[in-house]
């Protein structure tokens, strides 16, 4: 039987600190679009679920991308198949990647949707040739400049993000040093993924494991969490050290930030200390996915899904960043 209306979330009020609540959506049902020429219909398969979407969710309209407007399908990457077509560039059964938002189907121009071109499962692409690869592979290459014998330590290593950057940068042949949050992650990255070393930031004396796991200091550190183990990682940091600004999780959640570390160390050591955000390179994704396809194809990079089930699970699946209680790439399946 044909579907007449689909499931979508808006976004109607902003979050003030704190957990991700239902309050903040209103989850409606919408009748199917039709479609002019020129537009096809995406039946989403999996949506993705980003640290960047709290900054989404902000009202901050300084930021790198505009924030989703108050009673908006709330933003965020998915994959999904075309169901139907009036576009001459997308047939119907044609796999596609895009930012797709928090709905169950999506009427396109085309304009930021990507086909996917390889048997991957849904999970490995949004979990590898999505915006964790993406954001992974230009943060490492063009900020951190990895060279052979190096030391490199990324923070939120068991996550989407951390978690290739490790990879990528072990397989270049550096020494990787993982930050997680529990035990389980630790052996992930150490045992599974094979990081050199892990530090849990909840556990560990932070200053003792990085002088045991870095004796030769810091030459890149991935950036993904904040966090007491920041300053530590920066005051270790080598002459002419590259840092890679990707994400604060540890502080969207509050409304004022503490303070950073002391610049003086950036002159002393002359340090890149830059921050990035991948919509700034968009255009860069051909060459990007062109960089990452020879990891991957040579069995270089592991991967772990987390699924959540049924699209109104996004709403609090996002507390799971906080509480660090996702175990890999977290998404939900519609």
């Amino acid at each position: 039987m044909e579907q007449n209306t689909y499931t979508a979330i808006k976004l109607i009020a902003r979050p003030t600190g704190g957990p991700i609540t239902q309050d903040l959506f209103d989850v409606v049902q919408l009748p199917k679009p039709a479609l002019e020429d020129g537009e096809f219909l995406i039946q989403q398969t999996y949506t993705s679920l980003d640290p960047a979407m709290f900054g989404w969710m902000s009202p901050d309209t300084n930021s790198y991308i505009p924030p989703v407007a108050l009673g908006d399908v709330m933003r965020s990457g998915g994959i999904g198949k075309v169901i139907e077509s009036k576009h001459p560039s997308f047939q119907v059964g044609d796999r596609v990647t895009g930012l797709l938002g928090w709905a169950e189907l999506i009427k396109s121009d085309g304009k930021g949707i990507n086909k996917v071109e390889n048997d991957l499962p849904d999970e490995a692409i949004l979990s590898i040739f999505a915006l964790p690869g993406l954001t992974a592979t230009q943060g490492l290459y063009a900020i951190g400049k990895p060279q052979k014998g190096e030391t490199l330590v990324v923070t939120g290593a068991a996550g989407s993000v951390g978690s290739l950057v490790g990879q990528l940068a072990k397989a270049d042949g550096l020494n990787v040093i993982g930050v997680v949050g529990s035990e389980d992650k630790a052996k992930w990255i150490t045992q599974e993924l094979g990081f050199d070393g892990a530090i849990n930031y909840k556990t560990d004396d932070l200053a003792a494991k990085l002088d045991e796991l870095a004796p030769n200091g810091i030459d890149v550190f991935f950036e993904n969490t904040g966090g007491p183990i920041q300053e530590k990682i920066y005051y270790r940091m080598n002459v002419h050290g590259r840092i890679a600004v990707c994400g604060m999780i540890a502080d969207y959640a509050t409304m004022t930030p503490p303070p950073g570390p002391n610049w003086i160390q950036m002159i002393k050591k002359r340090l890149t200390v830059q921050g990035f955000a991948m919509p700034d390179h968009y255009g860069e994704i051909p060459q990007l996915f062109q960089k990452l396809a020879p990891y991957v194809m040579q069995g270089k990079i592991k991967y772990r899904a987390h699924v959540l089930d049924g699209l109104p699970s996004a709403i609090e699946g996002l507390n799971l960043f906080f509480t660090g209680g996702n175990k890999g790439k977290l998404m939900v399946k519609l």
